[in-house]
């Protein structure tokens, strides 16, 4: 009797893993959003069509996020993007009570205290553009292309771990896959492993 049981237990949640990888694919449309940010302003993803769009989960109070922020790599890729005239939006979608989650107000310390330098930084407690987009950890990096299709899905580099020292030998999948789109060349790495803390939905 506990045997068929646990067939279907196990079935559903195979169900379920495969759902939860399968949220979004790249060579694909990317889900469509309407995220508001700090200041209150509503940013659609169609309304950024013919421009390249990066997409970053974080949480300030994430070791990992830390590692990236601390040692100055994020901004630095943030403002990279930026010259190439790609809009970086950065997404927290911490649920209140839940680790990383800010009011606006403290959103906007953060940047200005980081000197980070993000489009815009989307607030998503409700977890309704992470979910969309399957994001798993902080930070998760998404690129997006002029047409609005997913190019690249995963972490922000090779080095998995949360110590600053381990930048400089990482490969930069981010980086290296703007510089490749800017070159007119295919991304050589379009999907990699995120890492870092779960997103706090």
């Amino acid at each position: 009797m506990l045997q068929p049981f646990l067939r279907s237990l196990f079935v559903a949640l195979a169900l379920y893993a495969a759902g939860a990888s399968a949220a979004v694919r790249v060579g694909e449309p990317a889900p469509d959003f309407a995220g508001v940010d700090t200041r209150g302003k509503t940013h659609r993803l169609a309304d950024f069509r013919g421009k390249t769009v990066v997409l970053e989960w974080t949480n300030h109070d994430c070791p990992y996020v830390r590692k990236h922020y601390g040692a100055g790599n994020m901004q630095a890729q943030q403002r990279e993007a930026a010259a190439r005239g790609a809009v970086w939006l950065s997404v927290i979608s911490s649920a209140p009570g839940e680790q990383g989650h800010v009011a606006p107000a403290e959103a906007d310390r953060l940047t200005r205290s980081r000197e980070a330098a993000p489009h815009a930084v989307l607030l998503d407690p409700e977890g309704r553009i992470g979910r969309a987009y399957g994001a798993k950890t902080t930070p998760h990096m998404y690129i997006i292309d002029e047409t609005g299709r997913l190019v690249y899905m995963g972490g922000i580099d090779s080095v998995t771990t949360a110590d600053p020292a381990d930048i400089a030998q990482a490969t930069q999948y981010v980086r290296i896959a703007l510089q490749e789109r800017a070159a007119g060349k295919p991304i050589s790495a379009p999907v990699t492993r995120p890492y870092g803390c779960s997103v706090k939905y």
